[in-house]
């Protein structure tokens, strides 16, 4: 299956050194509208700390702003390395860098200077594409530097593994890894976790890869640690179904949506699980495993993923999804769980009922609870923007 027919999955994690409040590594991903292209950017700035994050965030944002404009990816490394300052006691480049620039079609282009060279896998398997090496002269440096460019048609099934060297030299100096992971610890450790899970997302493989170089460290790395990670895949789809329709005749029409929708099936408010219970002849069960203090339990129904309240678990939905608070909590409340499924899925449609709830018109109700509507839409807004989800809007 060609990648046009599947979805582009992209996230990363990242750990600072131990006791810094800054990392020096910068990833920065966007996707063009356009033209669904992806593109995505690491850099590695020297040393850490402050320094080292604004050399890193130049040169990344240098790089995302140079491809963008469809200037050729080899092209803007060129023009970055050029830019970039040597530091005159170590006479190497201030920050180093990988940049991805995938096309709709699944053609890709990745320019690396200075970092661990990229994994690539196709299923299970590890495939190891040649590089084409572009020398770049450093002027008044009477030196030699060394671009690596590779292209790639992508596939469904494909994924690609980046990573700053925090990452490969994790548990250096220790007993089992005297001279730190290095790639193939990489590559045997990626290798291990895609072929336990074949399906296992972008986001919780490039966290197991990062947590795996965390815990080398002894918990306090030292260096700074990223790993993103590009999966093509078959779109995962959910369903959010929040609010009555205005039309009561429709009430049908709300349930047999979400019954035969081919994905996850999320309700939110418990009128609207009422509805859908009735229509659907299902009995909801509430969860009073899931209490928190703020956050209403989440209830269970047959055939559907996750039953939850509305107005005030949407809203906290939206901050979290905003921080990414929730990828990091302990806590299982129905706001979490609802985050969770909606960035582990790629195209999420929103059915939203329009009939007015009475009780959202309290004056005493917080101001940041919004009609659901606005809500919906800022929700869609973040995913888009900060997940690159697809998302529907439908209002019935």
């Amino acid at each position: 299956m060609s990648v046009e027919h599947g979805f582009i999955e992209v996230d990363y994690c990242q750990f600072y050194k131990h006791r810094n409040k800054i990392g020096g590594d910068v990833f920065l991903l966007s996707r063009r509208e356009e033209d669904g292209r992806i593109i995505c950017v690491l850099s590695d700035g020297l040393g850490s700390g402050v320094k080292a994050n604004v050399l890193a965030n130049l040169t990344a944002t240098m790089a995302e702003k140079y491809v963008a404009e469809k200037l050729d990816v080899r092209r803007a490394a060129e023009i970055i390395m050029r830019t970039l300052p040597v530091c005159r006691e170590r006479k190497i480049s201030y920050a180093t860098f990988s940049i991805i620039d995938v096309q709709a079609d699944g053609k890709t282009e990745i320019v690396e200077y200075d970092n661990p060279r990229f994994l690539f896998y196709r299923g299970t398997g590890e495939i190891r594409p040649d590089r084409r090496v572009m020398e770049l002269p450093r002027r008044f440096e009477h030196k030699e530097e060394h671009l690596y460019y590779t292209s790639l048609d992508l596939q469904v099934q494909d994924r690609l593994v980046f990573f700053s060297d925090g990452v490969s030299q994790s548990g250096m100096g220790s007993r089992a890894y005297p001279l730190g992971l290095r790639l193939d610890g990489v590559r045997q450790f990626t290798r291990g976790r895609i072929t336990a899970d074949p399906s296992v997302s972008a986001r919780d493989l490039a966290r197991k890869i990062a947590v795996n170089s965390q815990l080398l460290d002894g918990y306090a790395p030292k260096d700074d640690i990223t790993c993103g990670v590009i999966y093509f895949r078959t779109p995962r789809q959910a369903m959010v179904a929040t609010g009555p329709p205005m039309d009561p005749g429709r009430d049908t029409l709300l349930a047999k949506r979400l019954s035969l929708f081919p994905g996850k099936k999320i309700i939110c408010g418990g009128t609207t699980a009422k509805l859908a219970a009735r229509e659907l002849g299902r009995e909801v069960l509430v969860d009073l495993k899931s209490r928190d203090r703020r956050i209403p339990p989440s209830a269970e129904m047959d055939g559907i993923d996750l039953v939850t309240e509305g107005m005030l678990t949407l809203t906290e939905t939206a901050r979290q999804l905003e921080t990414g608070e929730f990828a990091d909590t302990c806590t299982d409340n129905a706001a979490v769980r609802l985050c969770r499924l909606l960035v582990d899925s790629d195209k999420v449609c929103f059915l939203v009922g329009t009939k007015i709830n009475e009780a959202h018109q309290d004056p005493d109700m917080p101001v940041e609870i919004g009609i659901r509507r606005t809500l919906v839409k800022r929700i869609c807004e973040i995913l888009e923007k900060n997940y690159l989800k697809t998302t529907s809007l439908e209002f019935i």
